[in-house]
């Protein structure tokens, strides 16, 4: 839709369309290219833009150098997820996942390499995919979202292998505990659930919610957030973000944070997150607040950690959410400066 009414704006108004648009973008997903030094950044516009991190970074940079390098439509309603291999990007829509070639995008040669849809129940049922994660050793990529379900895709052939059902409502998010392999889930219906990818089934699930240490009644139930390390699992929404030892199943520390979280990730020994409102958290595992570093989007969606050994130099931190802009922390104290559409 927004392709079609920018083609039908008269050139003396499209400026003004294109502030319009910032005014009111949204990035809900980013995803940092294998060698590090490009950032790809996907907004509700369905559209990718790609940014040059090592240029953005140089002690040479100029403001233009806070561009994207390249913009392209990639899908007709909001790109919610991506993830890159080493070979390709990968980005979520509303009903499909497209490959694109990292070699060809930064030749600015953006034309999809291929197209996948799960097989949903019916052919009118077009959900939301919400959520992408590989896993590298079994060369899956797992899908989930609107339609309740885990789609698993065996990468080198484009095939669904297999569905797993549990959830009873939208699914907001994936992660991977490596070592067992299992994937977690988080969604609307304020359950974890566990999955054994070697069995296809279902192992465990935490009812968040039921806790009355993170229950928030007044906040709903919905897991918006989660992410693992070995025996330990962190996630937040309607509920409180909480530290978790899986194999009990208990919380061992509920964060103080009344605005929910979107985002959260480990890091060294401290926690990451963020959400509603304009800060990084950085939490101590022990519950205490480490630090706010305040960005430049009133709400945040995601965050993501480059840490590619091939790009050293462009190690950082970057933000998105509800603007144009993506906030970089070069190192974890402050915004070192943002990068636009």
């Amino acid at each position: 839709m927004e392709r079609a009414a920018q083609q039908a704006v008269p050139l003396g108004q499209m400026e003004v369309f294109q502030a319009l648009q910032r005014l009111h973008m949204t990035i809900f997903s980013q995803s940092v290219s294998p060698c590090g030094k490009f950032l790809a950044a996907g907004n509700n516009y369905g559209q990718i833009a790609i940014f040059s991190l090592s240029a953005a970074l140089s002690s040479e940079a100029k403001e233009e150098s806070k561009k994207p390098m390249v913009t392209f439509h990639a899908h007709d309603g909001p790109v919610y997820s991506m993830v890159s291999t080493d070979r390709h990007l990968l980005s979520a829509g509303d009903g499909e996942v497209k490959a694109w070639l990292w070699a060809e995008i930064l030749k600015k040669g953006c034309k999809e390499l291929w197209r996948r849809q799960p097989p949903y129940r019916t052919s009118l049922e077009v959900p939301e995919i919400n959520a992408l994660l590989l896993v590298p050793k079994e060369n899956l990529l797992i899908l989930a979202g609107g339609d309740c379900q885990l789609h698993a895709m065996d990468l080198e052939t484009g095939t669904f292998m297999w569905a797993l059902r549990g959830h009873t409502d939208y699914i907001h998010c994936l992660a991977l505990r490596e070592r067992s392999p299992e994937v977690l889930s988080g969604g609307e219906d304020g359950a974890v659930r566990l999955w054994d990818l070697r069995t296809a089934k279902e192992v465990q699930t935490v009812e968040v919610y039921k806790h009355e240490e993170c229950s928030r009644p007044h906040n709903g139930r919905w897991i918006g957030c989660l992410a693992t390390d070995s025996d330990w699992m962190v996630c937040g929404g309607g509920p409180a973000l909480t530290l978790w030892h899986l194999r009990s199943s208990t919380p061992t520390t509920v964060f103080p944070m009344r605005a929910p979280q979107k985002h959260v990730t480990f890091y060294q020994d401290l926690i990451l997150s963020a959400g509603q409102g304009r800060c990084v958290n950085q939490w101590q595992l022990s519950g205490e607040l480490k630090a706010q570093v305040p960005g430049s989007s009133p709400g945040l969606l995601s965050l993501s950690l480059n840490q590619q050994p091939a790009a050293p130099e462009c190690k950082v931190l970057t933000a998105a959410g509800n603007s144009c802009r993506v906030d970089v922390f070069t190192n974890l104290g402050y915004r070192a400066f943002s990068l636009s559409f």
